[in-house]
């Protein structure tokens, strides 16, 4: 049996003649860069999120980089966050000219761990940016209260988590800032690449908007520097179409979560410690990845590949052991529940249309390899 570790060509199946149609329109008024369809995609996820402003970008990692230069972060300026997460949490930082420091993960959760941040500030930190990993949020409250108390910045790095809630609140919408990616292996994704920037605050919406088009308004005329960020029309369309079928896709995620968890435990591996399972400790988690803890990880993922069965290591090296940061002085050990994770997670194949089947495969396969 082959059991990809996602399967765009089957969700497309589904939608397919939305999707075309939306297309359609597109190249019917050959207005590519910005107009209606962004606008149209812009509404549509500020409704989802609850939130007042939507800035569609290019990309994911757009989205965190417009979000640093809004606030004006640069060369001198300490930024919080994990090393645990994509590259360009921390890359979009240092493209700044800023510094990206690293505080450890909680080992249950993946996301940065609060109760380390308030030591790691110094009169040059601007901004803290948790990352609600692999599709759950972080633990928002803590955060935020630390970010109040020493008057710093909060950016929601949501590139894995649009329709995750935490407290009643949708993720994004408790920091300043909160950036979205619609890469095309995301729970929404575009066709393509595409991002998006939502905020409460109008003021700071408006110079999201400049920054994204070279910082000009009116046309042709730049009271400050920006970017070319703009989220092109045909991603926006594509975006709005699936955002229809957003949250029944994550009832899938949900349900084929469940339906894993009750597979592993039926084999009783995870009373004996097996395999870890992911843990949920907020109100909504998405499930953008499932990913679990092995022992022997990656001779697991060797055994599950010859067996057609697609995975993946989120992430293999933690950033601050990233050979690029390592003028910023971090060494194995500094953030040891990130190292760890590194060392014993594996993405399983979690997509909407997984089956039944399918799920009881994989089990079986991670249940033969213990043997």
């Amino acid at each position: 049996m082959q059991v990809p570790l996602l399967d765009l060509k089957a969700q497309y199946q589904t939608i397919r003649a939305e999707i075309d149609a939306a297309v359609a329109e597109v190249f019917e008024s050959q207005y590519f860069i910005l107009g209606p369809k962004v606008k149209e995609c812009e509404a549509a996820i500020a409704k989802y999120c609850g939130i007042d402003h939507a800035i569609g970008v290019s990309s994911g990692t757009d989205a965190l980089l417009i979000a640093l230069m809004a606030e004006g972060i640069g060369a001198g300026d300490e930024v919080i966050t994990t090393p645990y997460t994509f590259f360009s949490t921390a890359g979009s930082v240092s493209r700044l000219g800023a510094k990206p420091v690293f505080v450890d993960i909680d080992p249950k959760t993946f996301n940065i761990d609060p109760a380390l941040i308030e030591a790691k500030i110094t009169p040059r930190t601007r901004a803290i940016i948790p990352v609600h990993l692999y599709g759950q949020m972080a633990d928002m409250a803590p955060i935020l209260e630390i970010a109040k108390r020493h008057n710093l910045i909060v950016i929601e790095d949501a590139a894995q988590a649009i329709g995750a809630e935490y407290q009643g609140q949708r993720a994004g919408n408790l920091g300043e800032y909160g950036c979205f990616s619609f890469f095309p292996s995301k729970n929404l994704g575009a066709a393509g690449d595409g991002g998006m920037v939502i905020t409460k605050d109008a003021d700071r919406a408006e110079k999201l908007d400049r920054l994204r088009a070279h910082g000009s308004k009116p046309k042709y005329y730049h009271s400050i520097i920006g970017g070319n960020f703009r989220l092109d029309a045909l991603q926006a369309a594509v975006v709005t179409v699936k955002l229809r079928h957003l949250d029944a896709w994550t009832a899938r995620r949900q349900a084929n979560a469940k339906r894993y968890n009750d597979l592993f435990a039926k084999a009783g591996m995870i009373e004996d410690g097996t395999v870890q399972l992911p843990q949920v400790t907020a109100d909504r988690h998405i499930f953008n990845q499932y990913v679990i803890r092995v022992p022997c990880r990656d001779a697991l993922r060797n055994h599950l590949k010859e067996r057609g069965i697609g995975n993946e290591v989120y992430y293999p090296v933690p950033l601050h052991l990233q050979e690029c940061f390592a003028n910023l002085g971090y060494h194995a050990g500094d953030c040891p529940e990130s190292e760890k994770a590194a060392q014993e997670t594996l993405a399983l194949p979690i997509y909407p249309e997984l089956t039944q089947d399918q799920a009881q495969y994989v089990v079986e396969e991670i249940v033969g390899f213990r043997r």
